[in-house]
């Protein structure tokens, strides 16, 4: 399984960085994950927020591969359990999608071109997140959902 995390925005922080990391070591024996950062845009360079929601959002759909499955990572997406999650991978792998793409939108969310090239939307509640910290949290999730689908001891 091909698996793409397309992020808007760079870590900056050491911690940040070295949490990706450490998940993106674990996953390398469950899937091939690769993560595609996206520079964020200033609106007030951009023509203003949709401005620069437009511009992030095309750099976004570049970044995905053509046949891929989008999540969309939005707080009106359905919520799921960490055993819900692994579900809805298995189901997606045995469907025959070898390529999931997750979206993490920038600070103003993402263009209406990036929610109707979604082919669902995932929510981890009410809350929102930084971008960092959703991004680790995604990370976390993916590989909790493999450890789940293995049998793994990790997700109790």
């Amino acid at each position: 399984m091909n698996i793409t995390i397309a992020a808007v925005g760079k870590l900056k922080e050491k911690y940040w960085k070295d949490a990706c990391a450490e998940y993106l070591k674990r996953l390398g024996s469950y899937a091939h994950v690769k993560i595609a950062e996206v520079p964020d845009a200033d609106p007030a360079r951009s023509g203003g927020v949709e401005g620069a929601k437009d511009k992030e959002g095309e750099a976004v759909l570049s970044a995905v591969p053509e046949k891929s499955h989008v999540i969309l990572m939005a707080i009106e997406g359905k919520q799921k359990s960490s055993v819900q999650i692994a579900e809805h991978l298995k189901e997606l792998m045995n469907g025959g999608k070898g390529d999931i793409t997750f979206v993490i939108g920038g600070s103003d969310g993402v263009s209406k071109k990036v929610y109707d090239r979604a082919d669902e939307l995932l929510s981890f509640g009410p809350v929102t997140l930084p971008h960092n910290l959703a991004r680790v949290v995604l990370l976390e999730q993916v590989y909790r959902a493999f450890k789940i689908l293995r049998n793994e001891p990790y997700h109790k």
